[in-house]
């Protein structure tokens, strides 16, 4: 889905996690690559993040996640977000992920994960494949 305006990308603090400064410094090299951020800020609960990419028409939801929460936190927000019609929504989501962890994020409807000292460029190239179709699920 080739776009004619700048990607829009929701980034989200699920859960309890208190620590957002990754999130921050991803939401202003997304910014910087083009795209249009809306940070939601922390302690966000799945159904506030699906709500506000159903309300700011995103492209992308992007989570980001320290609590090691994901396995039960991104399932539900992929689940609400299916809920809401936006099932070809791309979500990506980044944080202290193990290994043993990504298939099953994958499976839940994933398509980048990225850990900790990921390169801010490499993500941006990886949400203009996702958007622009070039990308399978990684």
């Amino acid at each position: 889905m080739s776009l004619n305006r700048p990607i829009r990308v929701l980034i989200a603090k699920p859960g309890l996690d208190g620590h957002d400064r990754g999130a921050k410094v991803i939401a202003r090299a997304l910014r910087d690559a083009g795209m249009e951020v809306v940070y939601t800020g922390l302690r966000q609960t799945p159904e506030m993040i699906a709500d506000a990419a159903l309300q700011e028409d995103v492209d992308v939801v992007g989570l980001s996640i320290l609590s090691g929460a994901h396995l039960a936190l991104v399932p539900r927000v992929r689940e609400l977000l299916n809920a809401n019609g936006m099932g070809d929504l791309a979500l990506i989501v980044g944080g202290i992920i193990p290994e043993d962890d990504k298939p099953a994020l994958l499976a839940a409807g994933v398509q980048a994960i990225f850990t900790p000292g990921a390169n801010t460029e490499d993500i941006a190239r990886t949400i203009h494949e996702i958007v622009d179709g070039k990308a399978a699920p990684a």
